[in-house]
């Protein structure tokens, strides 16, 4: 256990059998709560690695989830059921979704198709409704003496939440502050569509710069100390990719030629990567879904069609429901 964060464990959940690609916290002590899920085709490694963390079937006693993307909550269906003590926590508007996921896979399988969806998230089971707990911005959760204050950080999601830890100013981000990879000086945004909104992004990495003490805790991935440089970095990034976007849409250009302009900028924000971060970049925060959903929220706000050069329908790149 790292001295910087106290009773906090990382727990990779290999997604797609890949290291360093999602992670969930284990936040141990006598009343163990677990941030984050990952995908459903994670859950067999979420569970060995709880299960070698020490915590028994009956032990776990909360799972609580930024928000209900399919990286992020597609497996609490699964470690529901292997945990069977535990109350699930979510925002309330998403809370429908954990009990019946059906819209989550079909918005997602209009991207990736059935077996895209399959390969990379595995399919949801659903959460049983009496074990699930409401949440919004504000509210806390308390367990054995500690609490998790959540955040209202919508931009990547409407209904997002970060979550800090009250023993040590930890801020667990989600997906608010963008995707990070461990030991790399880069940060690439995280613009999904159909909800993503520029500004509530920026408040919201604004909101985690002003609270967080110390860490701030990446799903995508792992802790990061530097809380005022990475925030300044991640909305610098983003800001260039959303203007870059917005320029493309008032010049009337399509999808592809915006994403040809985007995968300019990754390569060369990105020059020094080894090509195994690149890879992982491109599963958790791709230059095609930052397209779809900057391009998306510049439609909108400019009363632009769509010039859809890739075809398919646009929903959330990772089960977000529209």
């Amino acid at each position: 256990m790292s001295a910087s964060l106290p009773g906090i464990i990382p727990v990779d959940t290999l997604m797609t059998g890949r290291e360093h690609v999602t992670c969930a916290y284990l936040v141990d002590g006598p009343e163990p709560l677990l941030v984050e899920a990952g995908p459903a085709s994670s859950s067999p490694a979420v569970t060995r690695s709880l299960t070698e963390a020490g915590i028994a079937p009956d032990d776990l006693a909360h799972l609580v989830l930024t928000h209900i993307h399919l990286d992020h909550a597609g497996g609490a269906g699964a470690l529901a059921q292997a945990f069977p003590n535990a109350t699930i926590w979510i925002h309330v508007r998403a809370a429908r979704h954990l009990a019946d996921p059906a819209r989550l896979v079909a918005s997602a399988s209009r991207i990736y198709g059935d077996e895209g969806v399959r390969t990379l998230f595995g399919l949801p089971a659903p959460v049983e409704t009496a074990r699930i707990r409401s949440l919004e911005g504000g509210d806390t959760i308390t367990f054995a003496g500690r609490s998790l204050e959540a955040l209202a950080t919508p931009g990547h999601a409407s209904s997002h939440l970060a979550f800090q830890d009250s023993d040590s100013g930890i801020v667990f981000t989600g997906d608010a502050v963008g995707v990070h990879l461990p030991g790399v000086d880069v940060i690439r945004p995280a613009a999904p569509p159909p909800e993503f909104d520029i500004d509530q992004a920026i408040a919201s990495i604004g909101v985690i710069a002003d609270r967080a003490r110390g860490t701030l805790l990446f799903a995508h991935f792992g802790p990061v100390s530097d809380v005022e440089g990475t925030c300044a970095q991640a909305v610098e990034t983003l800001r260039r990719w959303s203007d870059a976007a917005r320029d493309g849409i008032r010049s009337g250009l399509g999808e592809e030629d915006i994403e040809a302009a985007l995968t300019a900028i990754a390569r060369e924000q990105e020059e020094a990567l080894a090509e195994g971060d690149r890879e992982r970049f491109e599963i958790i925060g791709s230059v095609r879904m930052n397209t779809l959903g900057l391009s998306r929220y510049w439609r909108e706000r400019t009363g632009t069609e769509r010039k859809d050069t890739h075809g398919g329908g646009e929903a959330a790149a990772s089960g977000q429901d529209s």
